[in-house]
């Protein structure tokens, strides 16, 4: 890490480590920001389209139905930035199929793992707080049998870390955190400003907090899948949104290149005021993606509601069309097992569905067949 290329004081500050490299220990927050009037502008726009959202979600028919798909979509984006390479479609197939002997550490098997991580976080938020407890016992569940699940998953690093192209040495790294006892005192910082009473715009403290948690870099791998995770868990927590129905890894995503750019700029240069407008960009444009993705799903769900009224059973039917907005790729078995219905129940509504042209089999076999809802799945997929 070259130390030149850190340039504010203000941002933090470069040391030389015991053993000779250099490392980057960022300022504490909050940051003193130059609130201009364009920053101000774009946050409120971002406000406004998360409370849109919100108050959609709260009058929404069925939002808890919706949140599976939505958290599996972060999962499958926020991945991505890491350089997975397993789609949406890929998840659904697997925890359709139960593949297990795909190898530990694949792809898809990864993009699983965030999920249970964000569910779990988000259970957990019933009893314990945004913490540093709460996030190494997330990172316990992000790293389980994956890539990077022999690098201590669930435990601060005991050594130093960097980030750089691949196969750069630490010396050579672009940015090189904390070394562990400066992380430590850090960490402990960053958990008091979160926990701290404050007249700072909420979305402002989600992105200064994600900032510094990837500045500090606590753990030997996962740390940007949990510090987006993170950001999540946030607006969960502090109300700003009644379920986890928001994408912002999809703007991540998108806007990859700029996104790390952003943050290094804070670190080298206390460009704040450029890295808190890219990210109230990003949560108004998901915001409002959100916003459409949902209408667009009511409005399928009401025209599958002719098929209900015609069923002899609607209330079971019901329940049948709903589950697909929660499970667009699914099994006879998991009908059966979400529902708690026969097997042979769930078969009988599967074909009936298949008949209807709202379901499609994709497998070709006479057993173990999986099916497609290819007008749900499009929405929740679609970029």
């Amino acid at each position: 890490m070259n130390p030149k290329d850190f340039r504010n004081s203000e941002a933090g500050k470069v040391i030389r480590a015991k053993t000779g490299y250099w490392a980057f220990i960022p300022a504490r927050l909050p940051p003193a920001v130059n609130w201009s009037e364009p920053l101000v502008k774009v946050l409120s726009e971002a406000e406004r389209e998360l409370s849109k959202l919100a108050t959609l979600s709260s009058s929404y028919p069925f939002p808890r139905i919706l949140i599976q798909s939505f958290v599996r979509r972060e999962a499958v984006l926020s991945s991505r930035i890491e350089g997975t390479r397993a789609s949406l479609v890929d998840l659904y197939n697997y925890e359709a199929s139960q593949l297990s002997f795909l190898e530990e550490g694949s792809d898809v098997n990864e993009v699983f793992n965030y999920v249970r991580a964000l569910d779990y976080g988000l259970a957990r938020l019933k009893e314990l707080p945004v913490s540093l407890r709460l996030i190494r016992e997330i990172d316990a569940k992000l790293m389980e049998g994956v890539r990077g699940g022999k690098l201590t998953p669930g435990e601060l690093r005991r050594s130093q870390n960097w980030i750089g192209p691949a196969g750069s040495t630490l010396e050579a790294a672009t940015y090189v955190p904390p070394p562990v006892d400066d992380m430590k005192d850090a960490l402990s910082d960053l958990e008091k400003f979160i926990h701290t009473d404050t007249e700072i715009p909420p979305l402002a403290r989600a992105a200064m907090i994600h900032y510094q948690f990837e500045a500090i870099h606590p753990f030997l791998d996962g740390n940007g899948r949990i510090g987006r995770l993170l950001i999540m868990l946030l607006l969960y927590e502090w109300q700003l949104l009644p379920q986890p129905l928001l994408n912002l890894s999809a703007y991540f995503e998108h806007y990859r290149q700029e996104y790390y750019d952003r943050l290094l700029g804070v670190s080298q240069r206390g460009k704040w005021e450029e890295w808190l407008m890219f990210f109230f960009r990003g949560m108004g444009t998901q915001a409002q993606d959100s916003i459409v993705r949902m209408t667009r799903l009511q409005n399928i769900r009401a025209e599958f509601d002719a098929i209900v009224q015609t069923d002899r059973n609607p209330t079971r039917m019901a329940a049948v069309i709903d589950f697909l907005f929660a499970r667009p790729i699914l099994t006879n078995r998991q009908l059966a097992s979400g529902l708690n219905i026969p097997f042979k129940t769930a078969g009988q509504y599967i074909e009936k569905l298949v008949q209807a042209g709202i379901l499609r089999e994709t497998t070709g076999y006479a057993r173990n067949r999986i099916f497609r809802a290819d007008q749900i799945l499009r929405i929740v997929e679609g970029k």
